[in-house]
């Protein structure tokens, strides 16, 4: 059987690297900006970083948007057995597509490519979506 869980797992993964890289960029932004940290309320608050780090926490937060619909996607797909190759080649195009989002956006955040990738990534997820409706009515 293809696993179709994997590349949810792979996600997963992806989304814990962003989350140290975002602490490690930072907690050190933060203490050469002088805040302190128990003062801090809102995120306006963070406005005075460096925009590459404010980057890395923008995207770690876009990890927890729409991969949501496609954690919840993958379950479906397994426990309701549509999984075939193209299920998983779609599935780890989307993993893939969103990684490559993230470093865009964490490195060089050119707004055109930025939005290009996440609209390929959501074309997968689209895809794969029509796939396990049209399975889950025929």
């Amino acid at each position: 059987m293809h696993n179709i869980l994997a590349p949810m797992l792979a996600l997963i993964c992806w989304t814990m690297v962003m989350w140290v890289w975002l602490y490690a960029t930072r907690i050190p932004a933060i203490k050469a900006a002088g805040l302190q940290p128990g003062a801090l309320k809102e995120k306006k608050d963070l406005d005075v970083l460096p925009l590459e780090v404010r980057q890395i926490a923008d995207n770690y937060n876009h990890l927890h948007e729409q991969p949501v619909l496609f954690y919840a996607l993958m379950v479906y797909t397994h426990l309701a057995g549509f999984v075939d190759p193209l299920a998983v080649v779609l599935a780890w195009a989307y993993v893939g597509a969103r990684v490559v989002h993230s470093l865009w956006q964490a490195l060089v955040n050119f707004i055109p490519i930025r939005f290009a990738l996440f609209a390929l990534a959501s074309l997968f997820l689209m895809v794969s979506t029509v796939r396990a409706v049209i399975a889950t009515l025929t």
